[in-house]
């Protein structure tokens, strides 16, 4: 297996989920693993596209194949497909912030639309929030300025699993969020603030699960592409950072 390859285990997981596989509508690629792998060596060394090795091929035809799979919802595909087969019984959530580089900056906004970068003061940033199951694969995942509070991805990231208990940091102990938890029978394993009157009790021994999440951010930020964002895009962004979580899952 070459450096940052895949293995054949992990190939076998996807491909039959690409478009251009033998008996698919169309033409068939024979270089399915081949750009899947071109695109995970980019972020994986964390390289600017044209530094891409020979060996891929053209840089700016495998960047124009990413682009046509983020458009036509190929990498989601892939990513949701892979996420099904999750354990339900207990999910974490929480958000990471990476350093999005000057060169991700400057995208052009069509219809004013939003490309997941914010400042701090610190620079450029982006928040990747993530739903992570008991075996530490992701199940959800989203973008959005890193300066946003993470209480507000709860809704669209919870809204799309059902576990027994979701176990979150003190960032998330909100009243409406543990209200629509506790109506969905979803056990909240959320400490309390320091300035809630009322401290709620949850089982610390579960709390402790949280590291898995932690890991999964850890195994993600391997990936120097994802540490740093360079994507101008927020959909190209994304994208990686899906194909990345789906390969981390599998291995």
């Amino acid at each position: 297996m070459r450096r940052y390859g895949l293995s054949d285990g992990q190939w076998g997981r996807i491909k039959d989920l690409l478009p251009g596989r033998e008996g698919h509508v169309g033409g068939t690629a024979a270089d399915n693993r081949l750009f899947v792998e071109a695109v995970l060596y980019r972020y994986r060394a964390g390289i600017p596209w044209r530094d891409l090795p020979v060996r891929f091929g053209d840089w700016k035809n495998v960047y124009r194949r990413l682009r046509r799979w983020c458009e036509s919802g190929v990498v989601e595909r892939i990513f949701r497909h892979l996420a099904a087969d999750h354990d339900n019984q207990y999910m974490m959530i929480d958000s990471t912030i990476v350093r999005a580089h000057q060169h991700s900056a400057g995208a052009r906004k069509k219809g004013g639309a939003d490309q997941a970068i914010g400042r701090s003061r610190g620079g450029l940033i982006t928040k990747i929030h993530a739903v992570v199951d008991a075996a530490g694969k992701a199940v959800t995942l989203s973008l959005t300025p890193g300066q946003r509070a993470d209480i507000t991805e709860t809704a669209p990231l919870l809204d799309e699993v059902g576990p027994e208990a979701i176990i979150a940091d003190k960032a998330y102990d909100a009243d409406p969020l543990i209200e629509k938890l506790k109506e969905r029978q979803i056990i909240p394993v959320i400490p309390s603030r320091r300035n809630r009157r009322h401290s709620r009790k949850i089982s610390f021994s579960l709390y402790k699960k949280r590291n898995e999440i932690e890991r999964f951010f850890a195994r993600l930020k391997q990936f120097r592409g994802i540490a740093t964002r360079y994507d101008k895009l927020k959909s190209t962004f994304l994208a990686a950072v899906q194909l990345v979580s789906a390969i981390i899952g599998i291995n």
